[in-house]
């Protein structure tokens, strides 16, 4: 009996190595990974970059204090300052962490206003923001929140697409939308570019903040560095993880000059947070990201991927699938039986993917994904549901 606690459905696999897009199996098998931690591995696992950057790393210095300067996180923030929306940078180890500073960065900033009763935030239902006390109730997921009351409170909610919902729902005490630019959890729901360039605008005139969520979506696999870049705006406050790390435990919240305006010392902080490690590695995952030549790759292999997904699968099997959504390599099969039927035997002819809500499959390879990836993975589905 294991000693791990029951909180996850887990899959009777288990793996001892991975390399690319690949992970092998203690049963000696080869399986296609299309979770990659759940966008996480973006450069696929074993990088032989991201291994040399460990390698010369941790025989310098993991860990210090944020009580000194550390110069490796100094780096790492004036490049993504200099590549992105922020003008600062607090770094994390989690998504969770990360969409929690947001939110306490937004109600810090109209308390330093002299609003301190204008601290609420407006969030999608049946979001996904984090497994925190805070970020449950953000995300108002009825799963989620069952059994951890009393509710935290400070969030108010309307329902995706809802436009009057939403503008009815900002009163004088809204301090921020958050959201997520495209919705991994709740079922690979992308908000439209002129639906973001209209919230831009709606922050704008109530006067509150912005807050894109890029958590899953961030760090290039959208197509862009940033999902929210395709509509060409500039969000106040972006908390991000996952891809950043590229695959080791790190989390940021990037905001712009006006929020970071409120933060002074002792405000807020972490211990492991932007630590040399962390730093070094997500130094070689910007190397890669920040490349326009990757990311062109990015869009170039991921409509491949949804076309052949949509001429082979979707047209192909109508009783078991009806469509595909997201973006570059976020990906969700809109499947019409249960997800997790399909998601088995995926599994069972060696592809790996991961169910979200709505009924969906997720499809979240690396974001070095190649054409013949692509096609093996077709093969497999293929014969995943020629039998169902």
């Amino acid at each position: 009996m294991s000693a791990i606690l029951n909180t996850y459905n887990r899959k009777k696999v288990a793996f001892t190595k991975g390399k690319g897009a690949f992970l092998y199996g203690t049963n000696g098998k080869k399986y296609l990974d299309f979770v990659q931690g759940i966008a996480v591995n973006c450069l696929g696992h074993a990088n032989n970059y991201l291994i040399n950057s460990i390698s010369k790393q941790v025989k310098k210095l993991w860990h210090v204090s944020n009580a000194f300067v550390i110069p490796e996180q100094e780096r790492l923030a004036k490049r993504l300052k200099q590549k992105t929306f922020a003008d600062y940078v607090f770094f994390q180890n989690s998504g969770a962490e990360a969409t929690e500073a947001a939110i306490k960065f937004a109600r810090r900033y109209f308390y330093s206003k002299g609003q301190p009763r204008k601290n609420r935030i407006l969030c999608i239902n049946n979001s996904f923001h984090g497994r925190t006390l805070a970020t449950i109730f953000a995300s108002n997921s009825k799963k989620a929140i069952e059994g951890f009351g009393p509710k935290v409170d400070g969030f108010d909610h309307f329902n995706f697409g809802d436009h009057k919902s939403l503008e009815k729902s900002i009163t004088s005490r809204t301090a921020a939308i958050m959201v997520e630019t495209i919705m991994g959890e709740g079922g690979i729901k992308v908000i439209p570019d002129y639906c973001l360039v209209g919230l831009r605008k709606l922050c704008n005139k109530k006067k509150i903040l912005l807050i894109l969520d890029e958590v899953q979506c961030g760090i290039g696999r959208s197509g862009k560095f940033f999902a929210f870049e395709h509509a060409k705006i500039k969000p106040d406050i972006v908390p991000i993880a996952k891809g950043i790390g590229g695959g080791f435990p790190l989390g940021a919240c990037l905001m712009n000059k006006k929020t970071a305006s409120s933060m002074t010392p002792g405000s807020h902080g972490s211990t492991f947070g932007g630590n040399p490690l962390a730093m070094s590695i997500a130094t070689v995952v910007l190397d890669y990201i920040l490349n326009k030549d990757f990311l062109k790759n990015v869009i170039k292999v991921g409509n491949y991927l949804k076309s052949r997904l949509d001429e082979e699968v979707i047209k192909k099997y109508p009783t078991l699938v009806s469509g595909i959504r997201g973006k570059g390599l976020m990906l969700g099969i809109e499947s019409k039986i249960k997800n997790e039927i399909l998601i088995k035997e995926m599994i069972n002819h060696k592809l790996l993917t991961v169910k979200a809500s709505q009924n969906i499959i997720r499809i979240l390879p690396p974001l070095i994904l190649e054409e013949k990836h692509v096609d093996e993975a077709i093969l497999k589905i293929n014969k995943a549901f020629k039998n169902l």
